[in-house]
């Protein structure tokens, strides 16, 4: 979800446009994907948690774990390969 000015101030503004929505990616030279990632590895950061990642984001238990070790490698222990 992309909150704009309008929409953060008063609910009942239309969501972003999906114009808009390119014009900032656009310039930006972001994709929806990779902000979402950056999103998700931030939360990461903040939580070892991944039952809490799984239901914020709707991912999957592994992808949440990917995450978890990505953001904290110290915890992530030996995994044999």
């Amino acid at each position: 979800m992309l909150v704009t000015r309008q929409t953060a101030l008063a609910p009942h503004h239309p969501a972003i446009s999906p114009g808009a929505a390119h014009a900032v990616f656009t310039l930006t030279g972001l994709t929806a994907t990779a902000l979402r990632q950056d999103r998700i590895l931030d939360e990461a950061r903040h939580t070892s948690d991944p039952v809490h990642l799984m239901r914020l984001f709707g991912i999957c238990p592994a992808t949440a774990l990917r995450y978890i070790h990505a953001a904290h490698p110290e915890k992530a222990g030996h995994r044999p390969r």
